[in-house]
């Protein structure tokens, strides 16, 4: 679709979060259409991951993204899904890749909400294809564990925060899921959360850096469990690590359910952001340093440290190797 106005961020660009959205719109529909493409319970495709994800280049306003999905994993009970964006200027009929993401969908019974279905399973061009998915599947099953179970923080309010410190730039929103955030199910469509993920991020990322800010990636974003119809989500974000160039943003959802089944808060989602600030001409500006305060901020910040260098030493790795071929 066309990109319009309505859809840009601060900087003029496409709102990363409206990439996000379109990437999970197609892989929910290329997911349920496999999940169904069998005679049995009909069901819908309900987002469980979203493996790391690379803006390549801005995308803008006046542009045609074409997003393309291709299912390449089935596993019993998920399915990993390709998706590409491209941007087109329509004007001069040039293309550029701007995105690449890789989903993971698990299909829920249309009569059952809590039901998961089987996948049937798809045909494989190489047996090494099939081996590659199920190694792909193992990593993602143990890094969603290992995710869960750090999923206890909490964000606070910070009282008269100094300038640069994680208290002052840290955000939060509120909101009601309504019936045009769901699915057919009831559930929050993947996408929407996604979006508003990536709003309260950027809020956070503008915040430090009083400046023009864009996405430049998002680390795994895990789908820990379904938010429903009727349930207030407050979607929190605090910076967590700075490089000289980059901010890492840590994001997650937590669901209070008020009008089906009255349960206690639970943490639905949570990710990794990343931002980086420009000039007003669209140039890479200098992110000040995070001033941590307390020993969680500090251990926080060494291991955004090392997510960070460990993407940095793979983009090299990758880059060498491109250079060899």
């Amino acid at each position: 679709r066309i990109m319009r106005p309505d859809d840009a961020n601060i900087a003029g660009n496409v709102h990363g979060g409206t990439i996000l959205k379109m990437i999970e719109e197609a892989g929910a529909i290329i997911s349920t259409r496999h999940c169904n493409s069998q005679a049995g319970e009909p069901c819908v495709a309900a987002l469980a991951r979203v493996e790391r994800t690379d803006f390549l280049s801005p995308m803008c306003i006046g542009e045609v993204a074409n997003v393309s999905a291709e299912i390449t994993y089935t596993s019993r009970h998920s399915v990993e899904v390709q998706v590409n964006v491209m941007s087109e200027n329509i004007l001069t009929g040039a293309k550029k890749l701007t995105n690449k993401a890789t989903l993971w969908y698990v299909p829920l019974s249309l009569k059952n909400v809590n039901k998961v279905l089987e996948v049937p399973p798809m045909q494989y061009a190489r047996k090494e294809q099939e081996d590659e998915g199920k190694k792909r599947y193992e990593e993602q099953k143990l890094d969603r564990l290992e995710t869960k179970q750090r999923n206890g923080d909490v964000m606070l309010p910070v009282i008269n925060p100094e300038p640069h410190t994680v208290g002052y730039s840290q955000s939060s929103l509120i909101h009601l899921v309504g019936p045009s955030d769901c699915t057919l199910l009831g559930f929050v469509h993947g996408g929407v959360t996604m979006k508003l993920m990536d709003e309260v991020a950027g809020i956070v990322a503008a915040r430090h850096c009083k400046t023009n800010i864009v996405t430049a990636s998002v680390d795994a974003i895990n789908f820990h469990e379904k938010i429903k119809k009727g349930c207030v989500i407050t979607v929190s974000g605090r910076m967590t690590f700075t490089s000289n160039k980059s901010m890492e943003i840590e994001v997650f959802v937590d669901a209070d359910p008020f009008v089906d089944e009255p349960r206690e808060r639970y943490r639905a989602v949570s990710a990794f952001f990343t931002y980086v600030s420009l000039s007003k001409e669209g140039k890479p500006l200098p992110v000040p340093q995070l001033l941590t305060e307390t020993e969680d901020e500090k251990r926080r910040f060494e291991e955004g440290k090392g997510r960070y260098l460990q993407t940095k030493a793979k983009r090299q790795a990758q880059m060498q190797q491109a250079a060899q071929q």
